[in-house]
């Protein structure tokens, strides 16, 4: 039995069901029960009315065919064909759980599996095919379009020898084509290409054809049958020499980092300590200098912090998510073939893990001297949160208006509310409550009651140029794989590499502590002691970094048109870039909230 996924093209954000395009459908079977992730990405799985027995082939075996009159219904829906054959709509289908594949032949000799394939092609005005147009010199009429309204099916499939199952599908491969059938009673696959013309006028039939074909393939086993598809995708062997390649850059930069940090501190306790433990008469008039000058004010409440502690409870959040999804993913539990399953835990454990949130964001606003408890509690449930809701909303309702199949139902949207509200809100509470009833963070040194004047700084240890530079190193060694997730999400290629990912995710966290840390550690040396929002702010400019290399992916390598779709992309990419803002500049805030307790723990301060 073959599933039937959603049509997708690399030139428009908006996906559409298989029957928006006035396929042929089967009506008689119930739709598949999709999961929250599928549903999110709008993967709306149908019956096909493509049947065939296993082992049993099938030559030019008719489907439908599809009748065009003059009437404005016939014309709209002939229309929204030629739409989505200019943009070079694709369906995608599904046979025991595998994707029906496309495999021509590319550059080098080599052999791409794409998992679709197009529903026609274009041939410009000035004689110029377009897309999958180049397979066949027979497309060749100016201003044209040329239906692929036939399918040639290969199972590939390998015999199970003592095991009951007799057999297993292993590949399920398909070759588009295109035949006018002048018999539509009885089609016999012959004749030239079906086309339409673009201005053509009067009554226009579609006949819908399919073959299906068996081949034993005992070369693939069933448990590596996802591997011609992956090894297909663009640019595989790229990622790997990238991926070493920044691993081993990241880890001597990491190295040279800490070396400097661990030797100057030495020197600097070791200095302050001998200072304070010599015992003569000059003690009293010596002077102190350098980061030792402001531990009356190092520990002193931020400006806003109120804001701040949202800010990273939602942050922390956001990262164990994050972790644990990653690490799910490492397991081989959400791997491709579970589809969806990458998405849906990562909202479930985003509604679960509202007390943490809770109580990361009570216990610092609790340190930071605040007291509108009720206040932050509502902004740690409701703020990011809401944010990224009302961005989705407001993309949820360009995808309906579009008649997109990604556009969310209604019931859907009101299930989510019931997580959110039901379930995260009063985790968030439950977190919260514990986390203003445990007792203030402890700091190793008192603070003054007069703030100390900061010294007019010098260029680089200025806010600004600081927090600019603070992202540069976190952001470049993630600009790899963020290049291969946007392809996964707007072009459509499968992501499979999460042990890479992962390790990504940790060079990312160390690294982003590292960064932080050095240029508070400058700030500190510089007798600026504000360095809660500049600590979290230095690592989490890195999200500034991947919204600008967002908008340069969107123009190099993108081919999207169309409004709608402009938007969409921007919107999505606004909520990624709120979400990768918190998660790293909470990575930021916590290293330097380590390193500088750390550091004044240590140093014997009168």
């Amino acid at each position: 039995m073959i599933y039937i996924s959603c049509c997708r093209t690399v030139e428009s954000v908006l996906p559409y069901e298989y029957t928006a395009f006035d396929f042929c459908s089967e009506k008689t079977m119930k739709r598949p029960s999709e999961n929250l992730g599928q549903v999110l990405f709008g993967e709306r799985i149908e019956p096909s009315p493509y049947k065939f027995e296993f082992k049993k082939p099938a030559m030019c075996q008719k489907v439908c065919t599809r009748t065009y009159n003059n009437n404005p219904s016939d014309k709209a829906k002939l229309d929204f064909l030629k739409k989505g054959m200019l943009l070079n709509y694709q369906h995608h289908w599904i046979v025991d759980n595998m994707p029906v594949t496309w495999c021509y032949d590319v550059e080098d000799g080599q052999k791409f599996c794409n998992p679709g394939f197009p529903i026609g092609c274009y041939v410009t005005e000035a004689g110029q095919p377009k897309d999958a147009c180049v397979v066949n010199s027979n497309f060749n009429e100016k201003d044209t379009f040329y239906i692929f309204n036939h399918v040639d099916i290969t199972i590939h499939y390998h015999i199970v020898e003592h095991e009951q199952l007799g057999a297993r599908l292993v590949a399920a491969k398909i070759e588009p084509k295109s035949y006018e059938n002048l018999k539509h009673d009885s089609p016999d696959c012959s004749g030239g290409p079906k086309f339409l013309k673009n201005k053509q006028t009067g009554a226009f039939e579609i006949p819908y054809t399919y073959s299906v074909s068996f081949v034993v393939n005992k070369n693939i086993r069933w448990a590596s049958r996802w591997d011609y598809i992956l090894e297909s995708m663009p640019h595989t062997n790229i990622q790997w020499f990238s991926i070493m390649n920044s691993l081993v850059i990241v880890l001597f930069l990491s190295g040279m980092v800490a070396m400097i940090m661990l030797r100057t501190l030495h020197k600097d306790i070791a200095r302050y300590n001998q200072m304070d433990s010599v015992v003569s008469s000059f003690c009293d008039a010596q002077e102190e200098f350098g980061w030792k000058l402001v531990h009356g004010d190092v520990f002193r409440p931020p400006r806003k912090g109120m804001l701040l502690s949202v800010f990273l409870g939602s942050g922390t959040q956001i990262f164990i998510m994050t972790f644990v999804t990653l690490f799910f993913a490492c397991l081989g539990f959400l791997s491709p073939a579970n589809r969806g399953a990458l998405m849906t835990c990562a909202v479930v454990l985003w509604v679960l893990l509202g007390t943490p949130a809770g109580y990361v964001a009570a216990r610092l606003y609790k340190s930071f001297g605040g007291e509108k408890w009720k206040t932050n509690v509502l902004l740690t449930a409701f703020l990011c949160p809401g944010v990224v809701f009302a961005d989705f909303f407001v993309m949820n309702l360009i995808l309906w208006g579009e008649g997109s199949s990604a556009a969310m139902p209604f019931g859907t949207l009101v299930a989510i509310l019931a997580l959110w509200f039901c379930i995260s809100v009063p985790l968030t509470f439950i977190g919260a409550y514990f986390g203003f009833k445990k007792a203030a963070i402890e700091h190793p040194v008192r603070t003054n009651q007069i703030p100390r004047q900061i010294p007019e700084q010098s260029f680089y240890t200025r806010p600004f140029p600081g927090i600019i530079m603070g992202g540069i190193l976190p952001f470049g060694c993630i600009f790899i794989q963020l290049f291969f997730i946007l392809n996964s999400i707007w072009s459509h290629q499968m992501y499979y590499m999460f042990g890479f990912l992962f390790l990504v995710f940790i060079i990312l966290v160390i690294t982003c502590s590292e960064a932080t840390i050095l240029l508070c550690y400058f700030h500190l040396c510089a007798e600026d002691y504000h360095w809660q929002w500049r600590s979290f702010l230095t690592s989490g400019f890195t999200a500034v970094y991947f919204l600008v290399y967002a908008i340069h992916y969107f123009f190099s390598k993108l081919q999207i048109t169309g409004l709608a779709s402009t938007i969409l992309y921007f919107g999505y990419t606004m909520i990624m870039a709120l979400i990768f803002f918190l998660f790293t500049g909470t990575i930021g805030f916590f290293a330097c909230f380590w390193f500088v307790t750390k550091i004044y723990s240590v140093v014997k301060v009168d």
